[in-house]
């Protein structure tokens, strides 16, 4: 264990900027690696594992505006993929499509390689952690690739609509193919709920998942396809095992980051970059602000005041300037809150997200929500659940899922003048793939 972190910390210290990685066709290790310890090292590699969570969901959602002189600044992708636009909004090489499918490629490569390594009574333990690990992993990009490049799931059209590629081994020659979006959901969940079965309640480190983090990214999942009964129970699996709270009157609002980095809310960390979401560019959306109330200790530990009527967000779970991707028990107490609500199981549902707003506001000042109205204690959570998880690529899946009950939520931004906008359910809504991928592979690409 102590070889494991002396690995790993110096990885943790440094200041993190994209980078570009080797081709995973160049990393012969993974072709190589023949034991157990070899199969956790390649799953510990935190830059294709831990730090390359995409910033596309966050940068085209709008909690974040950018004025028309930070806009200019930015490189033509950057600015396209902000004003919603249909062509050249990633990078030809280094990109969000690119990270993804190398992760999975990684977390392919080991679960091949576990099959060549036989599982005794000796391994057992190491040999299950492996293996979960590694599902965990292709089902977590898998899930993210889906959010981005496929619409809402939805079960009258799911089995037509297109999702993404399934990429189930190591084998370049195997052409990509967009499976359907039933496929691509029924492969997340199968993966998500192999790795529950192996992986331990409690991880070495957050950097690594756990049972926990497995049962929370379930939930996740099964909310984004408004399963809410199904998500229900395994929010409440993963809050079996870990419940604890941070409580915000411990932290120092004055801090320009408040909140330390693998705190007791982390269950499985990652994170995203994204020079245009720094909060000297990124200002944070006016009507957000306004949710806030003066003795929600939120708005002075998630938001800096820049003294001109904006705001800039520093509430980073990461303790830095980047921005938590992971999974925590904030979010799977409010998707347990927002499930129990559907289910009108009303008392339990305020149970939740009292208990998260009490270690948010100042001390003494919080007054418990009551209401027996279903929809009022939904609407509750569903705020809740906006002020709480900002800033964590979250925002654009629920859009989603949201508009397929009726929300009506529409995007709108002007720059320089010019109103660009994007309709409930509007098509646009499902990112284009990168060209490079559309050009080499020859799939469809998304309207």
């Amino acid at each position: 264990m102590k070889k494991l972190f002396y690995i790993i910390l110096p990885l943790l210290l440094v200041t993190f900027s994209c980078k570009k990685f080797l081709d995973e066709k160049s990393d012969r290790s993974l072709a190589i690696a023949e034991t157990l310890a070899d199969q956790q090292s390649l799953l510990d590699h935190y830059q294709v594992l831990n730090q390359a969570d995409g910033n596309a969901m966050e940068m085209s959602s709008t909690d974040f505006y950018l004025t028309d002189v930070d806009f200019s600044s930015r490189l033509e992708n950057e600015r396209n993929m902000y004003t919603w636009q249909r062509t050249n909004i990633f990078l030809p090489d280094l990109n969000e499509w690119g990270n993804n499918y190398k992760a999975v490629y990684r977390a392919n490569s080991v679960i091949e390689n576990l099959a060549k390594i036989p599982r005794t009574g000796a391994n057992a333990s190491q040999w299950d952690n492996v293996n979960g690990q590694a599902s965990f992993y292709r089902a977590k990009y898998i899930l993210k690739s889906l959010f981005v490049w496929a619409p809402a799931y939805d079960a009258a059209s799911a089995g037509t609509d297109l999702g993404v590629p399934l990429r189930e081994g190591t084998d370049f020659n195997v052409p990509s193919v967009r499976a359907n979006v039933e496929e691509g959901y029924a492969q997340v969940l199968a993966d998500l709920k192999l790795s529950t079965r192996f992986l331990p309640a409690v991880a070495a480190h957050v950097i690594r998942p756990s049972k926990a983090a497995a049962f929370g990214l379930l939930a996740r999942a099964l909310l984004s396809m408004r399963r809410y009964n199904e998500a229900f129970l395994y929010a409440d699996s993963s809050l079996q095992l870990k419940n604890e709270l941070m409580d915000f009157n411990t932290l120092n609002p004055a801090s320009a980051l408040p909140i330390p980095r693998f705190n007791v809310e982390v269950l499985h960390d990652s994170f995203f970059t994204g020079v245009p979401l720094s909060n000297v560019r990124a200002k944070t959306d006016p009507q957000l602000i306004a949710l806030y109330e003066p003795n929600d200790l939120r708005k002075v530990i998630f938001f800096n005041d820049n003294k001109n009527g904006s705001y800039g967000f520093k509430g980073s779970y990461e303790g830095a300037t980047t921005f938590f991707g992971g999974v925590a028990v904030d979010e799977v107490l409010l998707i347990r809150a927002e499930c129990l609500a559907r289910m009108n199981k009303l008392p339990e549902a305020l149970a939740d997200l009292n208990k998260l707003l009490r270690n948010r506001y100042k001390k003494n000042t919080f007054i418990d929500k009551q209401s027996s109205d279903q929809e009022v204690v939904k609407a509750m959570v569903l705020t809740e659940r906006r002020k709480e998880l900002l800033m964590r690529g979250l925002r654009w899946a629920d859009v989603k899922r949201l508009n397929k009950e009726g929300a009506g939520i529409a995007f709108t931004r002007t720059v320089k003048g010019v109103t660009y906008s994007l309709a409930p359910n509007s098509s646009e809504f499902v990112l284009p793939i990168p060209e490079q991928v559309i050009e080499l592979s020859g799939m469809p690409q998304n309207p």
